[in-house]
C-alpha cells in the first residue's frame, strides 16, 4: 500500500513538471500591444507566438550543402508553403519544402547564351506566376528562374543608361511582379522611384518618387549662391524605397527607411501620407493607402528596456537599454483579409494594420528566447503562419496564430464577406478578450448600422473615436427622426425665425425710444444698444462716444459674454466634431479674450498722440467691447450645429465662426475710425500701427517677466547661499 502510494505522488510530480513546462513553452516571451488615441499603449492578447526556431541544421543545409546559412537577406512563400530565402553572402538561393527541410539551391547555373553564371550578392527575391525573381544585386540584373526545380529561365538586364540621371548606379535590391509579368523593381542607388520592366528587358517608367526634403533656410540660403556654389553645394535628390510587395489586384507596397526624422515623426503623427514609412501604390505612382487608425504607421515613442544577466560568478548584472527616435521600417508582408505586416528593425517589432490602416496589434523583442530576434531582416506569410527571417543569427523564427489571432482574422473575413451577422459574433468575442481593440468596436457599428440600428451603431463608433462612420450612422438617424416628426421641424424653424424677429424688433424698439427720451439710462439700455451698433457700426459708434448711449459697466459684460461664448464652444460641441472631448480651460480662455483687447485698447491709445485721434482710453475700450458681440450671435448657434450636423456638412459651422469673426473685424475697424474720427486711409495706417503696437508690448511683456524670473533665481541663489553658510 505504501509502494502504490508512493508511486502515485511521484507519478503527480511529474505530471504537475511536464503542465508546468508546456505552459512555459507555450507563453511568449514578448509583449502585445496596440495604442490608444492619447498615444499610450495598451496590451492585448497575443496574436502569434513562437513555435519553432529553424537554423541551418534544422533545415539539413549543412548537410547537402556543406555551407550554413550567413546574413540572410530576403524571405519569401510560395503557393505551396515552399519557402526561398535570399542568402547573400552565399551567392545563392535557399529552397526549403513546408516543412523548412531542404529542396535545393540556386546559385551556379549555364545562362540563355550557354555560359556558366553564377549569382552575385542576391538581396532579394519574389515568387510567382510560376517563377523565382531574383535581385541579382552586384551583377545588376534580375535572374528569373523556372520555380518547379530552380532551372535558368531568363535574365532582365538592367535598364538603358540614358533613363538615369548622371552617376546613377542601378543595384536592385527588391523585387515585386504582378500577374501580368511587369516587375516593379527597387534599387538601392536610385532616387526616381520603382523602377518598372518587363521581362524584355524594357524599361516602362518610374513610379511613386518620394517627395525632397528642403528647408526654408536651404532655399533661401541657395537663392544667394552662384551656378557654381550650388553645383558644389549638397544635391537635394529624394530618399530612396528599401523594400516592396504587390497584392493580388496589382497595388504596389513599399517601405523606407531614409525619411528624415522630423518628417516621419510628423507623418506618423499626422497620418500624413507624403513623408509615410510605408505607402500604397497604384500602377500610377499614387499612394492610395487608407489610414484611418489613430495614428501613421510606425512608432515615435521611446522605448526603455531593462535586461538581467548572470554572470559566470552567480551574479545578477542588469543592463538598461533606451531606443528613440522614428521605427525603421525594412519589410511588408501581405496578410489574409487585406491584413499587413511590417517590421520595425530599430525595436524588433512586427507591426500589423488591416485594409483600412487602422492597428491591429505589435509584437516582438530583442533577446536570444525563442521569438525574439537580434537582427530582425524580413518577414512574410505561410498561410497562418508568419515567418520572422533573423540577419544575425541566421535563423527564421516561426510564428503560429493564436485563436485570438483566428478570431481576428475570422471577424475580418466575414466583414469582408459582407456576413455582417457573423462578424459582429466575432467582434463581440473579441472585445470579451480585449475591450481595448477599436476596430471591434468598428466591426460591431458597421453591423449594427446595416441591420438598421443607427442609434446603436452611434455609441459603438463613439468607443473606437471613428467620426466618419458615426456620421454616416447619425445622418440615416436624423433622417429617421426628421421623418418621424416631419410637422414638428418647420414649427420649431418658424418660432425660432419669429422670436428673433421679435427681439430684434424689440430692440430697435428700445433703441429709438431711449434716443428721444432724454432719460437717464439704464443698464439694460446700454446693453440692448449693442444690437444697434452691429447692424449700424457709423451711427452707432459716434452715438456710443459722443451720446454716451453705453457704458463701462455694460462693456464688461460684452467681455465676460464672449468669455462664456469661446468657453461654451470649448465644450459644448457635439461629439463628431470633438470626439475626444478636448478643452480649454476656463482661466485660458479668460486670457484668450482679455490680452487681445488689453493689448489692442492700449497699443491703440498709445499712436492717438501721433495720430491725433480723438478717443480716450475709456472710449476706445467701450467701442471694443460692443463689437464682440456678433461671436456671441454667432458662435453660439454655430456650437449648437454641431448637434444636428455630420462631419461632412463642418462647412456650415464654419462659414458661421469665419462671419463672426470678420464682422467683429470690421466693427473693431470702424469702431476705431468713428472714435477716433478717421478718414479711412488714416485709420488703416492707425491699425496697422496699432497691430505693430501690439506685437511690441508683447515683446517687452515678455522679456521683462524674463528679467523678473532671473532676478528672482539670482535673489533666491543668494539666500539659499547665505543661509548654507550660516
Amino acid at each position: 500500500m505504501k509502494s502504490k502510494f508512493t508511486r502515485f505522488i511521484a507519478i503527480s510530480m511529474v505530471l504537475v513538471l511536464l503542465l508546468g513546462t508546456v505552459t512555459a513553452f507555450a507563453a511568449s516571451s514578448y509583449g502585445t500591444y496596440i495604442y490608444a488615441k492619447d498615444g499610450f499603449s495598451m496590451t492585448s492578447p497575443d496574436a502569434y507566438t513562437p513555435t519553432l526556431l529553424i537554423d541551418s541544421a534544422y533545415m539539413g543545409l549543412v548537410e547537402a550543402t556543406e555551407k550554413k546559412l550567413t546574413s540572410p537577406s530576403d524571405i519569401e512563400v510560395d503557393e505551396n508553403d515552399h519557402v526561398y530565402i535570399a542568402d547573400a553572402d552565399n551567392d545563392r538561393i535557399v529552397v526549403l519544402d513546408e516543412y523548412y527541410k531542404f529542396k535545393f539551391t540556386i546559385d551556379k547555373f549555364i545562362n540563355g547564351n550557354g555560359i556558366p553564371d553564377a549569382l552575385d550578392n542576391p538581396q532579394g527575391l519574389f515568387v510567382g506566376n510560376g517563377k523565382i525573381y531574383v535581385a541579382d544585386t552586384d551583377n545588376k540584373r534580375i535572374a528569373i528562374f523556372n520555380q518547379e526545380d530552380g532551372s535558368f529561365y531568363t535574365i532582365v538586364e538592367q535598364p538603358e543608361d540614358e533613363v538615369f540621371p548622371e552617376g546613377s548606379v542601378y543595384r536592385p535590391i527588391a523585387v515585386a511582379v504582378d500577374k501580368s509579368g511587369r516587375m516593379y523593381i527597387v534599387s538601392s542607388s536610385t532616387y526616381m522611384g520603382v523602377i518598372a520592366m518587363n521581362e524584355q528587358s524594357e524599361f516602362q517608367g518610374f513610379i511613386g518618387a518620394q517627395k525632397v526634403t528642403i528647408s526654408t533656410m536651404d532655399i533661401i540660403w541657395r537663392y544667394f549662391q552662384t551656378k557654381e556654389q550650388r553645383a558644389r553645394s549638397e544635391q537635394y535628390i529624394s530618399t530612396n524605397f528599401n523594400n516592396i510587395d504587390i497584392d493580388d489586384r496589382g497595388f504596389i507596397y513599399v517601405t523606407s527607411d531614409q525619411i528624415a526624422e522630423s518628417s516621419q515623426q510628423a507623418a506618423v503623427k499626422s497620418k500624413g501620407s507624403t513623408y509615410s514609412p510605408v505607402k500604397k501604390l497604384n500602377t500610377a505612382g499614387d499612394d492610395i493607402m487608407k489610414r484611418n487608425g489613430f495614428f501613421g504607421f510606425g512608432e515615435v515613442s521611446t522605448l526603455t528596456k531593462t535586461t538581467s544577466q548572470m554572470t559566470n560568478q552567480g551574479t545578477t548584472v542588469s543592463s538598461t537599454s533606451t531606443i528613440t527616435g522614428v521605427s525603421q521600417i525594412t519589410d511588408v508582408a501581405l496578410g489574409e483579409e487585406g491584413t499587413w505586416s511590417i517590421i520595425d528593425a530599430k525595436r524588433q517589432k512586427v507591426l500589423t494594420y488591416d485594409e483600412n490602416g487602422s492597428l491591429l496589434f505589435i509584437f516582438g523583442d530583442q533577446g536570444s528566447q525563442l521569438g525574439n530576434l537580434k537582427g530582425i531582416k524580413a518577414l512574410c506569410y505561410q498561410g497562418s503562419r508568419l515567418l520572422l527571417l533573423d540577419k544575425s543569427t541566421a535563423s527564421i523564427s516561426v510564428y503560429t496564430r493564436t485563436e485570438y489571432g483566428d478570431i481576428l482574422i475570422g471577424a475580418l473575413r466575414n466583414q469582408n464577406n459582407r456576413n455582417y451577422d457573423k462578424a459582429k459574433e466575432d467582434w463581440e468575442n473579441i472585445l470579451q478578450r480585449n475591450n481595448n481593440f477599436d476596430a471591434a468596436y468598428i466591426g460591431i457599428g458597421k453591423a449594427l448600422h446595416r441591420s438598421g440600428d443607427w442609434e446603436g451603431a452611434m455609441e459603438y463608433y463613439k468607443n473606437a473615436y471613428d467620426t466618419e462612420n458615426y456620421s454616416n450612422s447619425f445622418k440615416m438617424f436624423r433622417k429617421e427622426w426628421v421623418s418621424k416628426y416631419i410637422l414638428l421641424v418647420p414649427v420649431v424653424i418658424i418660432i425660432v425665425c419669429v422670436a428673433l424677429t421679435k427681439f430684434f424688433g424689440y430692440a430697435a424698439k428700445v433703441n429709438s425710444k431711449v434716443a428721444v427720451s432724454g432719460k437717464k439710462k439704464t443698464l439694460w439700455h446700454e446693453f440692448i444698444y449693442g444690437f444697434h451698433v452691429i447692424f449700424h457700426p457709423f451711427d452707432g459708434f459716434w452715438d456710443l462716444k459722443h451720446e454716451k448711449r453705453g457704458s463701462m459697466r455694460a462693456a464688461l459684460i460684452y467681455i465676460v459674454l464672449a468669455i462664456l461664448t469661446f468657453t461654451y464652444q470649448s465644450v459644448g460641441k457635439g461629439y463628431a466634431f470633438n470626439p475626444y472631448n478636448n478643452y480649454i480651460s476656463i482661466f485660458a480662455q479668460i486670457l484668450s479674450v482679455l490680452v487681445p483687447v488689453f493689448l489692442w485698447v492700449l497699443a491703440n491709445w498709445c499712436f492717438t498722440t501721433l495720430f491725433e485721434g480723438e478717443g480716450s482710453l475709456k472710449d476706445i475700450f467701450i467701442a471694443t467691447a460692443y463689437a464682440t458681440l456678433p461671436l456671441t450671435l454667432l458662435l453660439v448657434p454655430s456650437v449648437i450645429c454641431t448637434y444636428f450636423l455630420t462631419t461632412s456638412e463642418a462647412s456650415v459651422v464654419n462659414l458661421l465662426e469665419s462671419v463672426a469673426w470678420i464682422w467683429v473685424g470690421l466693427l473693431v475697424f470702424f469702431g476705431s475710425q468713428v472714435t477716433h474720427d478717421y478718414t479711412l486711409i488714416k485709420n488703416v495706417a492707425m491699425c496697422l500701427c496699432t497691430i505693430v503696437g501690439m506685437v511690441f508690448l508683447m515683446f517687452v511683456a515678455i522679456l521683462f517677466s524674463s528679467m523678473l524670473v532671473n532676478v528672482v533665481n539670482f535673489v533666491t541663489s543668494i539666500v539659499t547661499e547665505i543661509s548654507y553658510r550660516m
